[in-house]
C-alpha cells in the first residue's frame, strides 16, 4: 500500500530522553522549559521575534483573532481546510468569501476591495499546500483601508517569499503541527508576530487570559513540545526527503507529457514541498485515476475537497467561487512522505500514466 502521508518519528531514545526530562521535573505543562526550547529553535531557524507555541492550528487561528480584536466580516478563501473557516464561524465573525487565483490556487488580491465594506475589519488568507500568497499585493490592500492580515499557514513551515519565512508577513501568522504536517509535534501549532505588544497578549490569551481580560486554555504541553524537539535534527532531512519525492514527480510530468498541470508559484517563492498537488482535466477524469490508483492500493488525497462556499455551515449565502469550485474538483494531493521509497514515487506516476492512456483507449 501507498498511504498518502505517514507521520516522520524521530528514534524512539531520543524523544524518551526529553520524556524523562520532563519526569524528572514533573513540569507538565504552563509553558515548561521544554516549550520554551522549542519555541527558540522556532524563533531561530524562523528569524521571527515571537513565537508562541499553543495545542493545535485551529486555536492558534482563534486567539489571533482574539488578540487582534475582531469583529465584524473578515475576507477568507473559499480554497482552504475547513478549518480556516470553521475558526471564524466559532469566533462569531462573517466569512466573506473571494475567489482565487487559478494559476496559484491562493486568494486573489484582484478581487478583495470589491468584497470591502463598512463591517470589513482583516483578512485572512491561507498559503495553500506551502505555496505563497501574494503577501505584498494583500498587504498593500490591508494598509489602504486600515484592515488587519492574518495567514493561515498550517502548510508554510519551512516555506519562503524572497528569502524570508512565509510565517513572518502579516499581523499574525499561524502554523499547524500536527501529526500529519511535515513537521509535527503529534499535535500542535504556533502564532508568529514582530508585534511585541501583539506578541503579549497573545501569551496572555493561550493561558486563560490571566494578565487581563478573558482567555482560552490553548497551551502546547511539554510532552508535545518533546517530540518537535526529538524530530528537531531531523529537519533537513525532512525537507530534502520530500523535495526528492516532488523532484520524482515533476520528471514525470515534463518527460512523459502527462495531461496535468501544477499550481503555479509568485516570483521568489521557496517551497517545502509539504504537499504534491496536481491539477486533472476534469472531475469526471480526477475520479477515474482515483478509482485506478485505488485498484493499485495508492491513496492520494482529495485535498481541499468541497470548496468551502458549498459546505453546510455557509452554503446557500449567495456567494458562487467559479475558481474555487472549479479548482477544488479536480486537484488532487499525490503520496509524499519521508520514509517513502523513491520507487514508490515512480509507482505512482506509472499507474497515473496507465490510468490516462486506457480513458483515451
Amino acid at each position: 500500500m501507498i498511504p498518502f502521508t505517514r507521520p516522520f518519528l524521530p528514534p524512539e531514545a531520543d524523544y524518551q530522553r526529553y520524556i524523562n526530562d520532563m519526569f524528572s521535573r514533573q513540569w507538565l505543562t504552563n509553558h515548561g522549559p521544554l516549550v520554551q526550547s522549542f519555541e527558540g529553535h522556532l524563533q531561530d531557524f524562523l528569524g521571527i521575534d515571537h513565537c508562541h507555541f499553543v495545542a493545535n492550528g485551529t486555536l492558534a487561528l482563534q486567539v489571533a483573532f482574539k488578540a487582534l480584536a475582531l469583529e465584524g466580516e473578515v475576507i477568507t478563501t473559499p480554497f482552504s481546510f475547513v478549518a480556516t473557516l470553521n475558526a471564524l464561524l466559532w469566533e462569531g465573525l462573517t466569512p466573506v468569501f473571494v475567489d482565487i487565483e487559478p494559476w496559484t490556487l491562493t486568494l486573489d488580491p484582484a478581487r478583495i476591495e470589491a468584497a470591502i465594506t463598512p463591517e470589513t475589519c482583516a483578512i485572512l488568507a491561507t498559503h495553500i499546500y506551502g505555496h505563497p500568497c501574494d503577501v505584498e499585493a494583500i498587504e498593500a490592500i490591508a494598509r489602504r483601508h486600515d484592515l488587519k492580515v492574518i495567514y493561515d499557514g498550517a502548510h508554510a513551515f519551512g516555506s519562503r517569499h524572497l528569502g524570508r519565512s512565509l510565517l513572518d508577513y502579516g499581523d499574525i501568522s499561524i502554523t499547524s503541527f500536527h501529526a500529519t504536517k511535515l513537521f509535527h509535534t503529534i499535535e500542535g501549532g504556533a502564532l508568529f508576530t514582530r508585534n511585541a505588544d501583539l506578541s503579549r497578549r497573545i501569551a496572555s490569551l493561550r493561558a486563560f487570559g490571566q494578565e487581563g481580560g478573558a482567555g482560552i486554555n490553548a497551551k502546547g504541553s511539554e510532552a508535545h513540545a518533546a517530540m518537535g524537539l526529538a524530530l528537531w535534527p531531523w529537519l533537513e532531512h525532512i525537507l530534502e526527503s520530500r523535495a526528492s519525492i516532488a523532484g520524482i514527480y515533476d520528471r514525470w510530468i515534463d518527460h512523459h507529457g502527462l495531461p496535468i498541470t501544477r499550481p503555479g508559484l509568485v516570483p521568489g517563492a521557496e517551497i517545502n514541498h509539504g504537499y504534491y498537488p496536481v491539477l486533472l482535466q476534469s472531475e469526471a477524469q480526477l475520479e477515474r485515476v482515483l478509482r485506478y490508483l485505488a485498484e493499485q492500493d495508492i491513496h492520494p488525497r482529495r485535498y481541499f475537497y468541497p470548496s468551502l462556499n458549498l459546505i453546510g455551515a455557509v452554503e446557500g449565502n449567495g456567494a458562487h467561487m467559479p475558481v474555487s469550485e472549479d479548482i477544488a474538483a479536480r486537484v488532487l494531493c499525490l503520496p509524499n512522505f519521508v520514509t517513502m521509497p523513491r520507487e514508490d514515487a515512480d509507482r505512482v506516476m506509472r499507474h497515473i500514466e496507465e490510468a490516462l492512456l486506457l480513458e483515451t483507449a
